[in-house]
């Protein structure tokens, strides 16, 4: 059966120039530390010519075609690495007989250096590049550091679409996040929405050098007629995730909590009322997305990557899914004392589900929600003593 999409609530028909027009409306209202952050990252003053982007030359010449993929060692890199390990060679989600990926991590290259990423990119010679490395951080880290968060993003951004366009790479996939959506905006999230507004103010740091790369995909198309795109996960979990109680996201937050209970023998608390519902999307099936993004989206506009809103999932079912899969058989308990945030943040899917249906990859299906918690719980439970980021003990 065909994937089917769900409409949207609404449908905005817009020219590409008044959607970035907003978006250079909203770059105005950032403030002048931003804005000193974004000067500095991209380093091009208006009407220099003698600092022009260099010509592009071809990417450097071999019997393979090269993927390079930032972030290599993260979440979704890790995914990525799985998939060309497990997915046979020229199957719909395999590499082709005559690639090769190289999976980067943050000890190879300082790619807010300019310079330094200019020596990777020629190094490896990559035709196609996936770009998912990124500084990020709690809510804290966001709230106490937003500059850091704004320069340090613009920075590795700029270094990376720059020299991919130099060495006339044919493709960038760049990831964005859902907090580049307006803090004020109807529902469900739609590509057409991201620049209809300011980001939430607790790390409109980070937002903004999220939003920038959909600007900058944009200008390197229409100045250049490059092929540099992004895409839009929503809630990102799975093997190889961050566990650490300080800094993780609530799916793995929540196994490394039963984890806990289990060892010491106490409760599994879970913050909130368990009620608020969201989009989980398993980081294996994600991967997939993003091959499909490399092998067939021919848009300079982002996709949001997700699955639809029928397959919301409430906290409560996520912690129940846990305590299965944990073999917890101690009490849950929920602290109402807790704030629960926001009831639902639905995203629609539908552009994607459209365009998967039409280049021919319609029986794509998601991993069923609770078949990939359980191989995320026993992942973590595989690796909890073998490297698994799981903080301070």
């Amino acid at each position: 059966m065909n994937i089917q999409a769900r409409p949207t609530e609404t449908e905005i028909a817009e020219s590409s120039s008044g959607r970035m027009g907003r978006a250079v409306e909203q770059l105005s209202n950032i403030d002048s530390s931003a804005a000193v952050a974004i000067a500095s990252a991209t380093d091009q003053p208006a009407g220099a010519q003698a600092h022009l982007p260099p010509t592009p030359v071809s990417a450097a010449s071999s019997s393979d075609d090269v993927v390079l993929v930032t972030g290599g060692s993260g979440l979704v890199g890790s995914a990525l690495r799985y998939l060309i390990e497990t997915q046979s060679t020229g199957s719909p989600f395999g590499r082709r007989n005559n690639e090769r990926w190289v999976f980067l991590s943050s000890d190879e290259c300082d790619l807010r250096d300019i310079d330094a990423t200019r020596g990777l990119m020629r190094k490896y010679g990559p035709k196609r590049v996936i770009h998912l490395a990124a500084r990020v951080g709690g809510l804290f880290a966001n709230m106490s550091s937003q500059h850091t968060f704004l320069r340090d993003n613009c920075l590795m951004n700029d270094s990376v679409l720059q020299a991919s366009h130099e060495l006339g790479v044919e493709k960038v996939v760049s990831c964005l996040s859902t907090c580049v959506f307006p803090d004020k905006v109807t529902y469900p999230l739609t590509e057409d929405k991201i620049h209809l507004g300011p980001p939430h103010p607790s790390n409109f740091g980070y937002s903004h050098a999220k939003r920038l790369i959909d600007v900058q995909n944009h200008a390197y198309h229409d100045q250049f007629d490059k092929m540099f795109t992004s895409v839009i996960p929503t809630n990102v979990f799975g093997p190889g995730d961050n566990y650490d109680l300080e800094a993780a996201h609530v799916i793995p937050g929540l196994i490394h909590k039963c984890y806990l209970a289990k060892k010491n023998n106490t409760p599994f608390t879970v913050s909130g009322s368990g009620k608020p519902l969201r989009q989980f999307i398993y980081s294996r099936d994600l991967a997939k997305l993003f091959m499909w993004v490399l092998r067939e989206y021919d848009e300079i506009d982002p996709v949001i990557l997700s699955v639809g809103e029928e397959d919301e999932v409430s906290i409560r079912e996520v912690a129940d899914a846990i305590v299965q899969a944990m073999e917890f058989t101690g009490p849950v308990k929920y602290d109402t004392s807790k704030a629960d945030g926001q009831y639902r943040k639905p995203a629609s899917n539908a552009k994607l589900v459209r365009l998967m249906n039409k280049t021919g990859y319609a029986t794509f299906r998601f991993t069923p929600f609770e078949q990939a918690l359980q191989e995320s719980v026993q992942w973590f439970l595989d690796n909890h003593d073998k490297g698994a980021r799981i903080g301070r003990q």
